[in-house]
């Protein structure tokens, strides 16, 4: 009897071991994720390698690696605690144990059990565009999607921010048609690789806001028109500034005159984000200031070589600074140039 009875204490005692050290975050199977995933109030974190990023992932999922060093430090600087953050590795276990750094840092994890290779099994869709987090001044997640050429879009607090939206290049595409609808679209200019009526038409919702030149305004028939050294409120969080973008080299000025198209620089919660659209190193880039994060294009003749981005990068000086536009110039100079400015230069795959 007393064997028996040791036994079942020994037995209790393993199951309440086991029941100490069960996950504190949440795990869900394919279906639950995908359902999750497409919800406002979720963050999607890839926690794989880069590599295995770049190959394909769950479409919007930011890309921390969990097994750098700097992962916990990184997922601070970028993830909102207020969000659910849905990670997912290979095969779910990276992912749980980057759940559980989550967790105990405060966050409300969930594991999508057996990783993306059961979503891939389960033929769920994976995506290639890249994204990019940030924190506000105000703690709160702001996400960039390169896209297509000029066209990014921003996600921020449940809100889609589209700029220059163009659903097709040549033989290069968007499908804007399984995205969310905007609330705001800003078109920097009327050509055909920013300014897109179908596109246009096809994110726009009754509440959408546009936000545009006259040139394009016209050409749309609607559209709040901003010109050059405007200054508008157009939300409670969103400030944006409308700067000059124009052509200055000889030969060139008649791609993009000076005073007819629009840079923006958005502040978003305290953000400062600046879209330069199609420009060369305008001197008014000088006394543009406090920018956290930089977009400026990089194909000559149109916008600039890459020594005119290198000195405009040089004086709006940019904490975060992304080459766009940039077609088949060569801009992987570009981060080397800038380093002992002390900024941060990323080359994006636009597709």
């Amino acid at each position: 009897m007393r064997k028996i009875i040791t036994l079942l204490l020994g037995l209790l005692g393993i199951n309440a071991f086991s029941a100490c050290v069960a996950p504190a975050y949440d795990e869900t199977d394919v279906e639950g994720f995908s359902k999750l995933a497409t919800q406002s109030n979720v963050l999607v974190v890839d926690v794989r390698t880069a590599e295995e990023y770049a190959e394909g992932h769950i479409n919007g999922a930011i890309n921390i690696d969990v097994k750098k060093d700097d992962f916990k430090d990184k997922a601070l600087q970028q993830l909102d605690k207020s969000k659910n953050i849905a990670v997912y590795c290979r095969s779910g276990r990276r992912s749980g144990q980057a759940a559980d750094i989550l967790t105990k840092e405060g966050y409300k994890a969930t594991n999508l059990k057996g990783g993306i290779l059961a979503w891939q099994s389960a033929n769920k869709p994976t995506d290639k565009k890249e994204v990019d987090a940030f924190m506000t001044p105000n703690g709160k997640t702001i996400t960039f999607t390169a896209l297509l050429h000029a066209s990014i879009r921003i996600n921020f607090d449940g809100k889609v921010i589209d700029i220059d939206p163009v659903g097709k290049l040549g033989e290069r595409t968007t499908d804007y048609a399984v995205m969310p609808k905007s609330d705001y679209i800003f078109v920097t200019h009327e050509h055909g690789d920013h300014f897109d009526k179908n596109t246009l038409a096809l994110l726009k919702a009754e509440t959408t806001k546009i936000v545009t030149n006259q040139r394009c305004a016209d050409m749309l028939g609607e559209g709040e028109v901003m010109a050059n050294g405007d200054t508008r409120e157009i939300s409670e969080i969103i400030k944006v500034d409308a700067v000059p973008a124009y052509n200055k080299t000889e030969g060139r000025t008649q791609f993009h005159p000076k005073g007819r198209d629009n840079g923006f620089i958005l502040t978003i919660d305290g953000l400062r984000i600046y879209i330069a659209g199609d420009t060369e190193d305008v001197p008014e880039m000088a006394g543009i200031k406090d920018i956290d994060i930089a977009f400026l294009p990089c194909n000559q003749p149109y916008t600039m070589t890459t020594d005119q981005l290198v000195n405009a990068a040089q004086m709006v000086k940019p904490k975060v600074l992304f080459p766009y536009h940039y077609g088949s110039t060569d801009v992987s100079g570009i981060p080397s140039q800038l380093e002992k400015e002390g900024i941060d230069t990323r080359i994006r795959h636009y597709e």
